[in-house]
């Protein structure tokens, strides 16, 4: 193993509006406005967009959901039963000064496997918030195979 890596690939801004853009629009198809958030790889906030009807105390959940798919390069439906009460990794959800989310809506976004980033959406159900995220994934792997 050497002592450090180069050549990473990174997520740039540009990628990040096509997931915000396509996020948006599953959201309006869905009939649920959502706030959505995109992260880089290191869970620094890339773009946020507040869709006119989403919820006010949603901003901070789906930064959150991003922060936390980023930040574990998992899922945050991973953590559900694992972190709920009587789970294994109960009381996980106050780290990170309360930022870790334990529900689903934030996806890490992997290429050519290498985590570069998240997205989490909320102000819908979970599923609800998972498939406007997974939107925005599949646009950014669609664009980046034209």
């Amino acid at each position: 193993m050497g002592l450090i890596t180069r050549d990473g690939i990174q997520l740039t801004l540009e990628g990040a509006k096509v997931m915000l853009q396509a996020a948006e629009a599953k959201a309006h198809e869905i009939g649920v406005d959502m706030d959505i958030a995109v992260v880089d790889a290191g869970t620094n906030l890339l773009c946020f967009h507040r869709m006119d009807g989403a919820k006010i105390t949603s901003i901070d959940v789906a930064i959150n959901k991003a922060f936390t798919a980023a930040g574990t390069r998992l899922p945050t439906s991973n953590y559900s039963e694992v972190a709920g009460p009587g789970g294994k990794a109960f009381g996980i959800h106050v780290s990170n000064r309360g930022r870790f989310m334990i529900f689903g809506g934030g996806l890490p976004i992997v290429v050519e496997g290498q985590t570069i980033g998240a997205i989490g959406c909320s102000s819908g159900s979970v599923d609800q918030d998972t498939e406007v995220a997974q939107a925005g994934i599949d646009a950014l792997l669609r664009a980046l195979t034209h």
